[in-house]
């Protein structure tokens, strides 16, 4: 018995990565140096996992913003665009700079769109694909850290990105034919996959892993003919390294397990925490023989600790369907924060049930050697283990008053309530009405006026009297701007869900856990472990302040129940739809509290709607259900003059058009900057009939658009949504910006307006 791992957190444990990264892109420090730093974060990752006693240590999982980027790299897929950026520039800092203009973009060249990563908060860089595409095989990356890894006395297998992932990941690029699909490039890029193999045999790799999370998903279940064309094709090559292929994300289903099983692969990898049904697909197809399983079963998404008893069971029952097993995380670790041994201060019945990406290697390690050895000590550990998850849930995470009330509301709770907006005469909008996300940047300043708060060398009075300045700040700004919509700019927010988990019953804050989201942004998800209640108003002081100091309407800013979820660590004891009632109810207060005040546009953002889509349709409708409910929840209290808003993330909204519409919100605000606007086509086709406000520039590129850029943005809009419909905004929160950068961005997106309103009576 054996054990492993499918990727670890790069980001190191004080997010070295992160500072070091921002400081070349800020000229601070040359490319050396930035090479250094991700040289020392790999070594410490590799000798972390050796030292916990994981026996096979998988390589080439670090990126300096992301694997997907890394692979289209790896096989030369650089769309024409980015070819003479770092002219002038040298070795490392050249291939530095295109890389980074390729994920972030640069003054004059658009970056490649962004997008979620399966149903997880990670975002990924989407490769431009054309019938021009001629993949070509540059393998430094992965043998550069192979070598790496070897010169330390660490085998390791190199990890990359599968065939069919990568190119049912991908998307067309501007001048592919209509109709054309980049998985036709296949036959193209397998020979490049061969090589690679070759490469790395020939260095002395002995397994490396091709992972195919797409298997998951109904787009990879409609690909089989290609996948069996893959791993024949690839199972073939002589003189390669033993293949893994590794899947995650849910159940790849019978038929695709049986192409594997009938491969030449050596090794498969099944998540069987998110899809448990994994062992009954493995017993429909009669085994895999004499191949190895990657047996996915400690929960790399989740902190909680692995339930050893039923793991034991899940592993005791994959006897006689494959040959030996390996255990594993059901995914890469890079989901989840370094290591609960940093927080401190979280209560002690609470962090005795928390595993971090540190403790779960030892569950891994831990149920390898119960497989393998049956000593006294081994039954030691598996008994104090097994007592964390025997003990059940302690009665100080339940709140009998808040599931009353959900009892009491009946169908309302589940289905939420439906309202319709009755246009407000006292503060009406011009057509095409401009407003921004919510967000402003987060100033040093702020930031340190926070830190001074929380660190006691500033009281109560003076931080809110600092918040408040930059609060006057921002307003004026967006005056003086022209926005017709306002936003009061978040300066006392941390974090879009942290502030709101530090507010409520049933949730807790971490010090240290953080986590990558995309490139250098990391966040620190709050742990969702009780019943949620809200003790009084979270936000309608510095709300009602913001509204004092102008007389254009101001938005009050709230964050969903499904975003809540999706991006905090949430309890397993209960189906998610209830949980989210529980934050929905106490979201419904807010809306109810803000209103009282006099706010009459109200934003509760659900960013990760999409997100958390099943990828299997089958199981849409359910979610989708219990989704739609709790935003309804929410805001179903507020009056018919009020605007309802709400806000998207990057995602692909196409599969959802219905339900956004089910929301019944009044304006619906979401990416389109990156997709160039392909969103609209979607809401065309689909009859969506409320207000969209298609973001008409990309706030995640320093970049500022000109006047006519969003001007054609706009006006490709407004062929598919009408002109008292149509918003203008960016497409995402300004706080990760510099003003330098956002203010001439936002002038800009003024004048467009101005440019279009004008033209509109033609």
């Amino acid at each position: 018995m054996t054990t492993t791992v499918h990727g670890y957190p790069r980001i190191g444990p004080n997010r070295e990565l992160k500072r070091a990264s921002e400081s070349y892109w800020a000229g601070e420090i040359p490319a050396a140096e930035l090479d250094t730093v991700a040289s020392n974060l790999r070594r410490g990752v590799w000798e972390t996992l050796r030292d916990a006693g994981v026996r096979e240590i998988p390589s080439n999982t670090f990126s300096y913003y992301d694997h997907v980027l890394d692979t289209a790299l790896l096989f030369g897929l650089v769309p024409e665009r980015f070819a003479t950026v770092a002219d002038g520039a040298d070795g490392l800092d050249a291939e530095l700079r295109r890389y980074f203009t390729m994920a972030r973009g640069a003054e004059d060249v658009a970056p490649l769109e962004m997008t979620k990563w399966f149903d997880t908060n990670y975002h990924y860089l989407v490769p431009e694909l054309s019938p021009r595409t001629r993949p070509r095989l540059d393998s430094t990356k992965p043998m550069a850290e192979y070598t790496q890894a070897r010169e330390l006395g660490i085998e390791t297998r190199p990890v990359v990105l599968g065939p069919l992932t990568l190119l049912l990941l991908a998307k067309p690029a501007s001048e592919a034919p209509e109709g054309w699909r980049p998985v036709q490039l296949l036959a193209d890029l397998l020979p490049c996959y061969a090589e690679l193999f070759r490469q790395l045999a020939a260095s002395g790799v002995q397994q490396v892993q091709l992972d195919e999370p797409i298997l998951a998903t109904d787009e990879g279940q409609a690909e089989l003919a290609a996948l069996e064309r893959a791993y024949t094709e690839l199972g073939e090559v002589t003189e390669r390294p033993e293949i893994l292929v590794s899947t995650y994300f849910g159940s790849i289903g019978p038929d695709a397990l049986r192409i594997l099983k009938h491969s030449r692969v050596e090794r498969i990898g099944l998540d069987l925490v998110t899809a448990p049904e994994g062992v009954d697909d493995l017993a429909q197809v009669s085994g895999i023989g004499d191949k190895t399983l990657v047996a996915g079963v400690v929960d790399g998404r989740n902190v909680w600790r692995t339930d050893i008893a039923r793991t034991m069971s899940t592993l005791g029952s994959l006897l006689g369907l494959v040959g030996d097993v390996t255990v594993s995380t059901s995914c890469s670790l890079l989901h989840v924060p370094i290591d609960v041994d940093a927080e401190t201060g979280l209560p002690a019945e609470l962090r005795e049930r928390l595993a971090f990406a540190r403790q779960k290697l030892d569950e891994v390690v831990l149920l390898g050697r119960a497989l393998s050895a049956g000593d006294e000590e081994i039954a030691a550990e598996l008994e104090r283990a097994r007592a964390v998850t025997d003990a059940g849930t302690p009665s100080s995470f339940t709140n009998r008053h808040v599931r009353e009330r959900l009892e009491a509301l009946g169908e309302t709770a589940t289905r939420g309530g439906q309202r319709r907006r009755e246009e407000n005469t006292t503060s009406p909008l011009p057509p095409l009405p401009t407003t921004t996300i919510g967000s402003f940047p987060q100033t040093t300043d702020v930031r340190k006026a926070r830190a001074d708060y929380r660190a006691g060398r500033i009281d109560q009075s003076e931080y809110e009297l600092r918040m408040r300045s930059e609060i006057d700040r921002v307003i004026a700004l967006q005056e003086d701007i022209g926005l017709d919509v306002l936003v009061h700019g978040e300066p006392e927010r941390n974090d879009m869900v942290q502030y709101f988990a530090e507010r409520m019953d049933g949730f807790v804050t971490t010090q240290h856990g953080w986590v990558q989201s995309y490139g250098s942004r990391c966040v620190r998800p709050p742990i969702l472990y009780g019943d949620v209640s809200r003790s009084g108003p979270m936000t309608v002081d510095w709300i009602t302040y913001a509204q004092s100091r102008t007389r254009k309407p101001v938005k009050g800013m709230l964050t969903g129940p499904v975003t809540m979820l999706a991006w905090s660590f949430v309890r397993d004891d209960q189906p998610l739809g209830e949980t989210a009632r529980q934050v929905a109810l106490a979201l419904r207060d807010e809306v109810s509290d803000l209103e009282q005040a006099g706010i009459r546009h109200v934003q509760v953002d659900e960013a990760a709607l999409r997100e958390l889509l099943p990828l299997r349709a089958e199981f849409r409708d359910a979610y989708l259900d219990w989704a739609v409910g709790a935003f309804r929840l929410a805001t179903s209290g507020a009056a018919a003059s009020t605007w309802i808003h709400t806000h998207m993330c990057y995602s692909e909204f196409g599969k959802i058009v219905g339900a956004i519409e089910e929301l019944d919100a009044d304006v619906t605000s979401v990416e389109a900057a990156r997709s160039h606007m392909e969103l609209v086509e979607d809401i065309a086709a689909a009859g969506y009939g409320r207000g969209i406000g298609p973001g008409v520039y990309d706030i995640h590129s320093p970049r500022a658009p000109g006047v006519e850029e969003i001007e054609t943005a706009l006006r490709s809009a407004l062929r598919a949504v009408p002109p008292e419909r149509l918003w203008a905004n960016p497409d995402c929160g300004l706080k990760t910006r510099d003003y330098p950068e956002i203010e001439p961005a936002l002038r800009n997106m003024v004048e467009a307006v101005r440019r279009v309103r004008d033209g509109l009576g033609s």
